[in-house]
């Protein structure tokens, strides 16, 4: 309960990055005829990915400073719009299932066999 449920590097925000990125990006390519415009997609999405992973994962690592939490802004509000704060059930269902992950309170464990 004491962590915020938003988070600079959430795939809500990485969407909304993604999506700011993109506008900014295609708008300097202007309006090229259909076969450019769709070839210049094809080679920009994953160049514009490639940038907002970036820009996530500086925001994530500076999301102390004033230009990361600036960066932040725009994912933190649709997050608020999308997600809510966990009840009880919902936390003690986390526990249990981070517990049963690193093995704690009897949770079976699946035996490796070596070759």
């Amino acid at each position: 309960r004491k962590y915020d449920r938003r988070h600079p590097r959430c795939g809500t925000s990485f969407l909304v990055i993604t999506a700011l990125v993109a506008v900014v990006a295609f708008t300097f390519l202007g309006r090229p005829p259909w076969p450019e415009l769709i070839l210049s997609r094809i080679i920009g999405i994953p160049v514009v990915a490639g940038i907002s992973y970036e820009v996530i994962r500086f925001a994530g690592r500076h999301r102390h400073s004033w230009f990361g939490r600036v960066l932040s802004v725009p994912g933190n509000a649709v997050q608020s719009i999308t997600t809510q704060e966990p009840d009880d059930s919902q936390i003690e269902v986390a526990i249990a299932a981070i517990e049963a992950v690193l093995g704690r309170r009897g949770a079976p464990r699946a035996e490796v066999s070596q070759p």
